[in-house]
């Protein structure tokens, strides 16, 4: 009788329940970003620390603001709008400063660290490619620093409108001071463009210091920057030119140019404090050649990156 219950038991079990469980999709792209966020906590506590410094001080020049606020619209030389905009201007500057200067640091000890404290080892026991390491490194300057930035500067800009409109209703200051009239989307939308424009312009920069971070025994800043200076110092000293320096100089001030219309229809320069959404020229800057160049290279780097990795060890 138990011998014949059982069995009629486990007939009238439903077979999916009985089917062994497929075991869920690893996903080591994303697990690999989680890695280095969870590794190199600088990446956003360097922009939080920023914006948290800035908000700190806007605050407490909340009770001069104002004041010197009417008096460079007095003066009839700064425009009401461009002296609205200044702060917030300031603010989206110093946080895409701060995450352009992450991007570098975390590039230059990206594939050193693993090396120089050879948890390399353990990591290369793992069933992740080299690709997958290489291109997740490459992901945190060039996709999650650019998120990261522009999140920033939205909720700094949004409580320095709060900050700023409840301090100008309790001085009994009319709501035409208070910022209402400043288009802070439109300063928004513009920073999202210009950290795009940022990540892409300056991708060669931070792919080649990945290579070089994967190379380099000591010394990675010293072997990143010493190569184009001494490059730029030989040309001038056997050409007398400067085209090198000049090529430099464009990767990391380009942008500007390529990316934005600085003059209006009347030649008449665009203050950079407020760019209007009808300034920014996304066709230019993607039809740029030294655009599709740079990431040419970024992407050369990267593909000598994954190369190296397979033959490095640990320092």
């Amino acid at each position: 009788m138990n011998v014949q219950s059982n069995a009629v038991a486990e007939s009238t079990l439903d077979p999916q329940e009985t089917a062994p469980v497929a075991p869920s999709t690893t996903q080591p792209t994303f697990w690999a970003v989680r890695r280095e966020l969870w590794e190199n906590r600088s990446i956003y506590i360097a922009p939080l620390g920023a914006a948290a410094v800035y908000l700190l001080g806007y605050l407490i020049g909340l009770f001069w603001v104002p004041a010197s606020m009417h008096a460079m619209m007095a003066s009839h030389s700064t425009p009401p709008l461009i002296a609205l905009a200044m702060p917030y201007a300031h603010a989206a500057m110093l946080i895409m400063l701060t995450g352009f200067l992450v991007g570098i640091f975390y590039s230059l000890d990206a594939l050193h660290g693993e090396r120089r404290d050879r948890s390399i080892l353990f990591w290369k026991s793992l069933p992740v490619s080299d690709l997958t390491t290489v291109l997740s490194k490459a992901s945190i300057p060039l996709v999650v620093l650019p998120v990261l930035v522009f999140a920033v500067i939205v909720a700094l800009q949004d409580l320095m409108w709060l900050l700023s409109a409840a301090g100008q209703l309790l001085g009994g200051h009319s709501a035409a001071t208070q910022g209402t009239h400043l288009p802070l989307l439109e300063m928004q939308l513009v920073s999202l463009y210009s950290a795009v424009v940022l990540a892409l312009w300056h991708a060669p920069i931070y792919c080649w210091f990945l290579l070089v971070s994967g190379w380099a025994r000591r010394a990675t800043f010293l072997w990143a920057v010493l190569p184009p200076i001494v490059i730029g110092a030989f040309e001038m000293i056997a050409f007398r030119t400067t085209h090198f320096g000049l090529l430099m100089q464009d990767r990391l001030f380009g942008f500007g140019e390529a990316a934005f219309d600085l003059t209006d229809k009347n030649g008449v320069p665009i203050d950079a404090h407020f760019i209007p959404l009808t300034q920014l020229a996304p066709g230019r800057f993607l039809s740029n050649p030294s655009l599709w160049l740079g990431l040419a290279f970024a992407a050369l780097c990267l593909v000598l990156a994954v190369r190296q990795r397979r033959f490095q060890g640990p320092i």
